[in-house]
């Protein structure tokens, strides 16, 4: 069980605005130029605003601030801007000289758009649209409440207070009220050209997905197809066979005329029996549904120590460890986990004799794992031993697992070698067809 531990910031986490590192950086430095620019408007030597004792550069660094969560709130933040800018306009309508220092007597620095961050809020609103986003003109609205308090700025910027500013290329108060606008507008519009082409971007994203998606599910499709062809002729063919081979060998244990001849009648027919139920178990596997099939009927584990006793009888030193309680699965799973240990036990047998070998079972709620190591061999194998066999038991096993719904690695491990495999208890498989 993985244990995760609470985050020691969840507020701050909830606040920020989600995505990837790079985008939270970009935030970052827009709220840094923001506060900058703020403070170069309200507290430097030659600036429009009276300080106040700082109690100005405070109130203008509201909105600035309230840039880190353009992503999230860009309507919101859209608003306090313009609620500043409308706060500036009216108390100077009220009472001339409360923030702005029109009566200054030195040069002063013009302004040129109120607040400094309405650009940037601007650009915001528009370029952030979340999910279920309001129509475009409701996005203006904020737009264009900055926009009123900058177009009558000569209300509160007499021209008197315009000539008293140092040498700048202002012209007038509606030069300043012109370049004011058109930042705004700017801002807002790229904002707009942003959203649109992410907007353009997500839509190929999704299509490539789509695209992706459907190309496995023609892949899966194929594969099911494949899988439903194979099992037809397994039943068809393979299974009529081996039905055939086992009556065939119960016939002959009755017509039989010594014992000998009847017992190999018998123990062929019983191998024959075995054969068709992991017969009809493989075509279970190749026919099921992973959707709708229904739950195989569930069965005890086999049980290995049978397998170490013959190993251990034939001189192989073979220590058996299980851990947990034994889970009931379904037939396939234990016939399963039992070739592996038979696999892995007769391979050591072959390969690496007077190895002493270690099978460790570890019983889960939800499947069981198989670990088999040996060491290294103490003496050379037998050359014609090792030589027998197909070559193939590994890899069959792995096939098998993996067709079941498990994991299975095999190789080197400390001198010797390590099989290990991870089966589930339960898998869907569909009855077999009579």
């Amino acid at each position: 069980m993985v244990v995760r531990l609470p985050s020691p910031h969840p507020l701050l986490t909830r606040l920020l605005p989600p995505g990837r590192s790079r985008d939270r950086v970009a935030d970052a430095g827009v709220v840094l130029m923001a506060s900058a620019q703020t403070w170069w408007t309200v507290a430097s030597p030659d600036a429009m605003v009276s300080p106040h004792g700082g109690a100005s550069l405070v109130l203008f660094l509201v909105p600035a601030l309230a840039l880190v969560f353009r992503r999230r709130a860009p309507m919101t933040v859209a608003w306090i801007t313009a609620g500043l800018a409308a706060l500036v306009w009216l108390m100077e309508l009220a009472a001339p000289g409360t923030l702005l220092r029109v009566d200054a007597d030195q040069s002063l620095e013009p302004a040129i758009w109120w607040p400094p961050t309405a650009p940037l809020a601007a650009y915001a609103v528009m370029a952030f649209p979340r999910e279920g986003a309001r129509p475009v003109w409701v996005r203006w609205l904020p737009v264009a409440a900055l926009l009123v308090p900058i177009g009558v700025l000569d209300d509160v910027l007499p021209e008197s207070a315009l000539r008293r500013m140092s040498v700048q290329e202002t012209g007038s108060v509606d030069g300043i009220v012109f370049r004011s606008v058109a930042v705004v507008i700017g801002g807002a519009l790229i904002g707009m050209y942003v959203a649109a082409r992410r907007r353009v971007l997500q839509g190929l994203t999704e299509r490539a997905e789509r695209a992706e998606r459907e190309r496995h599910l023609l892949a899966e499709q194929a594969r099911a197809e494949e899988r439903a062809r194979l099992a037809a002729e397994m039943h068809d063919v393979v299974a009529h066979r081996v039905t055939l081979m086992v009556l065939q060998a119960g016939a002959l244990r009755v017509r039989a005329p010594d014992e000998p001849t009847r017992s190999a009648a018998e123990e062929l027919r019983g191998t024959g029996c075995r054969a068709l139920e992991e017969l009809r178990d493989v075509i279970g596997l190749l026919r099921r549904d992973p959707e709708g099939a229904a739950t195989a009927p569930a069965e005890p584990l086999p049980d290995l120590s049978v397998l170490v006793a013959e190993s251990v009888a034939v001189g192989v030193p073979v220590e058996l460890a299980e851990r947990g309680e034994p889970p009931a699965a379904s037939p396939a799973v234990g016939r399963t986990a039992y070739r592996i240990v038979q696999e892995a036990l007769t391979n050591a047998r072959k390969h690496a004799p007077g190895a002493a070998v270690h099978v460790e079972v570890r019983y889960r709620t939800d499947g069981v794992t198989l670990i088999v190591r040996n060491a290294a061999a103490s003496r050379e194998p037998d050359t014609e031993l090792a030589a027998s066999g197909s070559g193939m038991g590994l890899a069959g096993l792995r096939e098998r697992v993996e067709l079941i719904g498990g994991t299975f690695t095999a190789g080197p491990h400390a001198g010797g070698f390590h099989v290990e495999a991870s089966l589930p208890a339960y898998l869907p498989a569909a009855e077999p067809s009579p």
